[in-house]
């Protein structure tokens, strides 16, 4: 199975800068949307392969907000996890697949001024892990999504620079820690050890042609899906957001 994860920033905007060639291009079985920035009946898009299309929209109109569409129709399918303080921006989508369940999440961001840091630290990714592992009791894992968060100094181009800042303060790299020590698998670093690979570029000062980014996308897994990965990589070359879209192959 392929499965491919990617922070559209505005799939209003995408679409216009031929995001259905890509996926056509690409033929994943799944692909996993964050910041769709929309509601699904203000966006026209056809991908007639993919007859199961999910969508869990904020409130909020024009923020946040998740898809998935599925070549293989999920045996059930839920939106949020429970909890109606984080219910309310459409961040998290999970598909029950035969051997495992799918879970498309876009995580909040701390916000310039850290002005929601505790609530995604304390509260938000408390609560999150808490969901993936109540999951993982009936069949193993697959998460995906922008964590919002470099975990490590070798997954940004200026650490020293960042320390402190939304996306590596101490605290998100600690809740991304609990992630790890929970038993989750970061599946890009089983396959690649080196730096200088990233998922997001900021739009100014020509960030990403400098490829001056940081990696806060991410496949994770249950460990139990550790000899079924096949490859974990990015996509770097894709253009139409200040993401990139990243990819697991993997038999489920």
């Amino acid at each position: 199975m392929k499965i491919i994860c990617w922070n559209v920033n505005g799939i209003r905007s995408i679409l216009k800068k031929g995001f259905e060639d890509f996926v056509h291009a690409q033929n994943p079985d799944i692909l996993c949307l964050q910041e769709t920035k929309a509601h699904e009946d203000q966006v026209q898009i056809v991908l007639k392969e993919y007859p199961h299309k999910f969508w869990n929209s904020a409130s909020k109109k024009g923020y946040a907000g998740t898809a998935v569409f599925s070549k293989i129709a999920p045996l059930s399918f839920q939106t949020d996890i429970g909890i109606e303080k984080h219910d309310r921006e459409g961040r998290v989508i999970t598909l029950e697949l035969k051997n495992a369940f799918l879970v498309n999440v876009y995580v909040p961001n701390a916000q310039r001024e850290l002005e929601r840091l505790d609530y995604r630290t304390k509260e938000w990714d408390r609560d999150f892990l808490a969901y993936l592992k109540s999951l993982e009791k009936k069949k193993p894992v697959i998460a995906c999504g922008d964590f919002n968060v470099a975990h490590k100094e070798i997954d940004l181009a200026n650490p020293k620079g960042n320390a402190g800042n939304a996306g590596f303060t101490p605290e998100e790299r600690a809740g991304f820690d609990n992630v790890i020590k929970a038993g989750f698998i970061d599946t890009f670093r089983e396959f690649t050890k080196e730096g200088g690979h990233y998922t997001w570029w900021s739009f100014m000062g020509r960030a990403r042609e400098k490829n001056v980014g940081w990696r806060i996308d991410y496949f994770i897994i249950s460990p139990a899906l550790r000899p079924n990965l096949q490859k974990s990589y990015i996509l770097p070359e894709v253009m139409g957001s200040d993401h990139a879209p990243i990819v697991l192959e993997i038999a489920i």
